[in-house]
Parts: structure tokens; sequence; C-alpha cells
């Protein structure tokens, strides 16, 4: 299991409890987050193979988990569940992420400091091996997937398109409200200065 999918050890024995449970049902676990504080939140982001996950699935989700957490009782204090889509602008929290979001903007952060930068923001290249290759301007580089501490998408009017595209593509959304939002993005770019497009 990926750091990034979970972290702290409280995480990782998350995943383990409920990984399987959630690929039974068909999804794919993104990532889990113990949140502590005065009222614990376990966090748990799932989605399907190739994307789309609706309301009505993370609810069965978490009558599922919420089933088998308390059998298995990884934490003792009392704690909310909060199961959710990964979305647009998701966490890349899987190797086989940096393929599958190729072409869109990310940013990357490493543990340790490489050329002078732990921060990273550029088009995603795809990987190679065990690396992240990622576009900055001084070129293309590769970063080590277990270098990242946390990656993510730029919410950009791309991704939005391409992601909506795809869910009237798979039928989750008409055409009509396709070209509603569509409209809504052009008429967001025609009113931006032109030095603040993207």
């Amino acid at each position: 299991m990926s750091d990034l999918v979970a972290k702290a050890s409280i995480d990782r024995r998350l995943a383990e409890v409920i990984a399987p449970a959630i690929e039974g049902m068909g999804f794919e676990l993104v990532r889990v987050r113990y949140m502590g504080g005065k009222t614990p939140t376990v966090q748990i982001m799932a989605d399907r193979e190739g994307g789309g996950i609706e309301v009505d699935d993370c609810a069965r989700i978490s009558t599922e988990l919420s089933a088998i957490l308390d059998v298995e009782d990884p934490i003792e204090d009392a704690y909310t569940l909060e199961v959710s889509s990964p979305g647009i602008d998701r966490p890349l929290t899987r190797l086989k992420d940096f393929d599958r979001w190729q072409g869109y903007v990310a940013k990357i952060e490493t543990a340790e400091t490489i050329d002078g930068r732990r921060r990273f923001k550029g088009v995603v290249a795809g990987t190679e091996g065990s690396e992240v290759l990622i576009e900055i301007d001084e070129g293309t580089i590769g970063l080590q997937f277990d270098w990242l501490t946390e990656a993510k998408l730029v919410l950009t009017d791309d991704l939005i398109r391409d992601v909506l595209r795809a869910r009237k593509d798979a039928g989750e959304i008409d055409q009509s409200q396709f070209d509603d939002i569509e409209t809504i993005i052009d008429s967001e770019d025609d009113a931006r200065l032109p030095d603040q497009k993207d």
C-alpha cells in the first residue's frame, strides 16, 4: 500500500481493513486519513476504475464499512466516518494515477529537497518504471514515486471539461447539462483579462 493512499500507521491499519471490502464492491481505495481532534474523523476517498462514483455509491460504501469497522474496531475512540469521491482536482495517490491523468497539471511535493526544491508544478507526463514524470519550466523530470509526500491535480478549465465530457459519454449527465456547464466555463474565460488565462 502506497504511503500516499495511507500515510500514518493508523491510516495503513484502516486501509488493510477497508480496502478488500471497497474492492469487493467494485471500487478502489484512493485515500484514507484519520483526522484526530475534538471530533475524530476517518476520511475515505473511493472511486471506480475509470472514474465515476456517485453519492449513492458513497452511502453504500459507508454502510458497508461502518459494519466492518465496528467488528474490527481499529480505532478505540468514537469517530465520524466520511466517504467521498476524490473530486475533479483529485489527489494522485497511486503510480497508475500518473498514467491515467497524463497531460493535466498537477502539484507534487517531495519529502526531501531535490535540486533546491520540494514543490513542483507542471504537466503530468506519465511514468517510467517507478518514476513519475512531470513537465516543468526546465523540462521533463523524473521523481521516484517513493519520494512523494503529496500529489494533486490542479483544477483547470481543460480538466473540468474533460471530466464532464467523460461523465456525459458515460450517460451520467445529459447533453444540456454539459452545455450549461461549458457555457459557464466559456463565459468565465471571456471575463478574464488576457494575462489571467491558463
